[in-house]
């Protein structure tokens, strides 16, 4: 079957094609999978692997923002020069030698499945859980449901057990703890009593045990108890990134071409109280970070370039812009002090801009593919990044040097730095989310997602974090151990997070053009 994209081989390990069968959308249409990932989409884009056709701004983001989305409600715009043909295409089958080994990326779903499709059941050890499998083709998923208010979850010592409804409506799911038994082997699966684990802890040998979890993992006055949605911010596009204010009364959006700003202080419907046009029109913003002082905002995406938004102005204006010779800029971070902020390039360089003279004063190298996330101690001396190269880097930033590395077996696409010290906490396209002592060789892993971990937030009192996925999840977790608090499904992938400085509030990005903001109840 001839591939209905018109790409160019390349000879890199990294960018990987077959022929992806069509997927129904409505009216009996049919619309192609994009099948490369976001970051894989633009960072191939940007190296020069395709065609001089396909080099349009539309090329570039037709893919993307259809693939983010997850959505089957109607079939991709097209348009000449973008990754999608001129037309839907009838149903057509797709057949495969047994031979052939599958390349398919694995943050997409099984092989002849759309995205966000669940994973088949597949017995295997815990260390090869990153190892590319065979998938069944599977049928193309239904319809997203509507979000609806069910009970949270408490965990007991172990093992997750419902607990009576909050008095007043919850977002929070039940734990799913059976959802990555199947892919354990039958002696880690269980905890004493039958019931199944979902995290483990792994040794400086290796070796995973399923994890006691303490009496009072859940309780204690840092705890949340479970989440209530508030707010539905319907930006328009798909919310690549989030972030609240320390006054927890505005957030600001990011998608395609504009961060939007939401008055969320009063309740009722929310309508945008500003618009800040960024970048190009048709280019996404990866991420956007507010200076402490909350009168500037710094703003970055798939351009050379960041934007530093006034945010004091009687009307909001870019006071400077920061160029790069990177082509994109994939996450953000910003010192304590607000002196300099930390930007994650998609050549795989971490650029350090002096914010008060707007000038670059240093790059770390090391990364040899797109540095993806980045968070940085609270005390200001290092800086931790993961990279689409499978590791993760810590940075001593008094020295200018690299003072670690964590190598994995899968992309790394988000990650966070415990404000406690000690702990990092590691989002991977794998689905596992993975807890590591900074000067210890021993760790945790958690078995919860059901796709790719899309980002990871702690919590400023250290005590718990969130993680959101492409399977529509945004999980709470306890640090370190990862015992399961909550969790509230959304009707599509959950793309960004942030929690507010206070720890009361979160707010989510998702592929269905909106953001949602949560009041965390204690």
């Amino acid at each position: 079957m001839a591939l209905p994209l018109k790409w160019q081989p390349c000879l890199s390990s990294s960018c990987v094609l077959i022929p992806i069968p069509p997927c129904e959308g409505i009216h009996g249409q049919q619309h192609p999978l994009n099948p490369l990932s976001p970051l894989t989409l633009l960072r191939e884009k940007n190296r020069g692997r395709f065609s001089s056709g396909e080099q349009s701004s539309s090329f570039r983001l037709r893919g993307l923002a259809w693939w983010l989305s997850g959505s089957l409600s109607s079939c991709p715009p097209t348009q000449r020069g973008s990754c999608f043909p001129q037309s839907c295409s009838p149903p057509r089958t797709r057949r495969r030698s047994p031979a052939a080994p599958d390349t398919r990326p694995a943050w997409l779903g099984p092989t002849g499945s759309c995205p966000g499709a669940p994973r088949p059941a597949a017995a295997a050890s815990p260390r090869s859980r990153a190892r590319r499998t065979r998938w069944p083709v599977l049928p193309a998923p239904s319809p997203p449901l509507p979000h609806q208010p069910v009970t949270p979850s408490r965990l007991a010592p172990g093992h997750p057990q419902p607990r009576p409804p909050a008095p007043t409506p919850s977002v929070a799911f039940e734990p799913h703890p059976h959802l990555r038994a199947s892919t354990l082997s039958s002696s880690l699966s269980t905890i004493p009593g039958g019931k199944h684990a979902y995290s483990f802890h792994v040794s400086a040998d290796g070796q995973m045990q399923p994890v006691p979890f303490p009496p009072d993992a859940l309780m204690g006055s840092g705890i949340p108890r479970h989440a209530r949605q508030l707010h539905t911010l319907t930006h328009g596009e798909v919310v690549c990134a989030v972030t609240i204010s320390n006054s927890t009364r505005h957030v600001y959006t990011g998608g395609k071409g504009c961060v939007k700003v939401w008055d969320v202080g009063q309740p009722g419907t929310k309508t945008a109280v500003a618009q800040l046009d960024c970048l190009n029109r048709d280019n996404y913003i990866r991420s956007c970070k507010l200076l402490p002082d909350g009168r500037s905002l710094i703003v970055g995406g798939e351009a050379s370039t960041l934007s530093i938004w006034d945010l004091a102005a009687p009307t909001p204006r870019i006071k400077a812009e920061l160029t790069s010779s990177a082509p994109a800029c994939y996450a953000l971070a910003i010192s304590p002090d607000a002196k300099v902020c930390f930007s994650c390039c998609s050549d795989g360089n971490i650029v350090v801009w002096d914010l008060q003279n707007q000038t670059l004063v240093r790059q770390f190298q090391g990364h040899t593919d797109g540095a993806s996330c980045i968070d940085i101690s609270n005390d200001g001396t290092k800086l931790w990044t993961g990279g689409l190269d499978n590791t993760v880097r810590c940075w001593d930033l008094r020295e200018g040097r690299q003072l670690q590395q964590h190598d994995f077996s899968s992309q790394i696409f988000s990650l966070g730095y415990c404000p406690m010290g000690e702990w990092l906490a590691v989002g991977m396209e794998s689905s596992n989310v993975e807890i590591l002592h900074v000067s210890k060789p021993d760790k945790y892993q958690l078995h919860l997602h059901e796709s790719c971990v899309l980002s990871l937030k702690f919590a400023s009192c250290g005590m718990w974090f969130v993680s959101t996925g492409k399977d529509n999840l945004l999980n709470a977790w306890r640090a370190p151990y990862g015992a399961s608090i909550f969790q509230s499904k959304e009707s599509s992938s959950v793309l960004s997070c942030d929690i507010s400085v206070n720890d009361k509030f979160i707010v989510t990005g998702s592929g269905d053009k909106k953001a949602t903001v949560y009041e965390v109840v204690y």
